[in-house]
């Protein structure tokens, strides 16, 4: 089914940022556990383990849609140097994702592609249980 160009076009936004934030916490993850913060590490490796399941939502319908879906560029990772600044880029990292999703949720809609809008408005209201 072909989509709409710019639908397809957030998608991919979309993939890019969800491809950066499961590099970002999982090296968060990594990072955390050695500081010995192992709690913390292993809700840091399960939120990047569900930023890949939202990825993979995205390319689906990218398919879905007779779409590409480009993995192959991810934005600049934001790596936190202190607990503080790990909890600092990560949440200005779900800010930003919320953003866009909601604005390509208010795309859609207007394009009539509702299925598309509730795949954006899912992933909306996931980065705002992590924020």
């Amino acid at each position: 089914m072909k989509g709409d160009a710019k639908v397809t076009e957030y998608l991919n936004k979309a993939l890019r940022h969800e491809l950066t934030a499961v590099s970002q916490y999982w090296l968060h993850y990594r990072l955390l556990d050695n500081w010995g913060y192992k709690d913390l590490a292993k809700q840091w490796r399960k939120e990047s383990m569900e930023e890949m399941e939202h990825a993979d939502k995205l390319v689906e319908r990218i398919i879905f849609l007779d779409g590409f879906p480009n993995m192959q560029v991810l934005d600049p990772l934001h790596i936190g140097q202190n607990v503080k600044e790990v909890l600092d880029c990560d949440l200005a990292a779900e800010m930003s994702a919320r953003a866009l999703y909601q604005e390509a949720a208010t795309h859609c809609h207007s394009v009539k592609d509702y299925v598309t809008r509730d795949l954006f408005e899912k992933l909306m209201g996931d980065e705002e249980h992590h924020i």
